[in-house]
């Protein structure tokens, strides 16, 4: 396990990345980004075994989904500093004929993206099906997933939900960014999804909270936990209580800074926040 203080360093530059890579093109959404990078880091620099040497396939290592792809400055700053491909790759972010797309695709090839994301719903069955295919394959290693919370007020979720209880997928973990906030406003008001962990625990699942989902200790001790639960018959699930915007203080304010991108001055306001720790691309 890498040590608390260097995970702390690298979720600081990746969101240094984040605001930097969104300000640049003035496109993006840096409120689930900044909010989920202390999860991705503690699974790529920590707890996921993975390898840099990528192939579609994923045999033998753990793997992971990205469903709500419209944070793909998280996960493409996290891709870029764990070793798929070059940090200085992250300046072409949005741009013409670039690899960093707005959302992930696969047509361009880039390491450690196996589906191309951000049509919302659809991560849940993608990686369902790619731990089956594991355990077909007799691999004893591990599909993770990120989820939106708003994600799951979508249908197809839930039909997933059902399946993986049913056909007794416990080589999987699928986490909920359960921030309580979604591009139009609060998940409350847009449609409640009532008590998520009531819910999941019905359709068959083994739930854990995991209540600071930015202390990287916890989601560290959490994941931990999940990866305990695997292997008994029962899915898992976590749900990640997060804070949209998480380390710019202007940001942390609700749902508003889902998929803006910030200005001038308020790029010098978050970096001055946000200290170079592993240098800028």
């Amino acid at each position: 396990m890498t040590d608390i203080t260097t995970l702390k360093n690298v979720a600081t530059q990746v969101r240094r990345d984040i605001v930097r890579m969104v300000h640049a093109v003035q496109s993006g959404h840096p409120g689930g980004s900044l909010g989920c990078t202390d999860l991705l880091v503690a699974l790529y620099f920590s707890e996921m075994h993975h390898n840099t040497n990528f192939s579609m396939d994923g045999k033998d290592e753990d793997i992971f989904f990205l469903s709500n792809g419209h944070i793909s400055p998280l996960f493409y700053s996290i891709l870029a500093h764990a070793g798929y491909f070059e940090v200085k790759e992250l300046a072409t972010f949005r741009k013409l004929n670039s690899r960093l797309q707005g959302h992930p695709t696969t047509h361009d090839g880039l390491p450690g993206v196996r589906v191309a994301s951000g049509s919302l719903g659809q991560g849940m069955s993608v990686a369902i099906g790619a731990a089956l295919a594991k355990k077909i394959n007799n691999d004893k290693h591990l599909v993770y997933s990120l989820h939106g919370d708003g994600e799951l007020q979508e249908g197809q979720n839930w039909e997933a939900i059902m399946f993986a209880a049913h056909k007794k997928v416990d080589n999987l973990i699928a986490t909920i960014d359960y921030n309580g906030q979604q591009i139009d406003g609060s998940t409350d008001s847009v449609m409640s999804l009532g008590n998520l962990k009531e819910k999941f625990i019905a359709f068959g699942w083994d739930v854990l909270d995991i209540e600071q989902g930015n202390d990287m200790e916890d989601i560290i001790a959490g994941l931990r936990k999940a990866k305990s639960l695997t292997g008994k018959g029962k899915p898992v699930c976590i749900l990640l209580k997060t804070k949209m915007g998480k380390g710019v203080d202007f940001m942390e304010v609700g749902h508003e800074w889902h998929g803006i991108a910030p200005n001038d001055e308020q790029l010098a306001k978050a970096l001055a926040q946000l200290p170079e720790t592993l240098g800028d691309y």
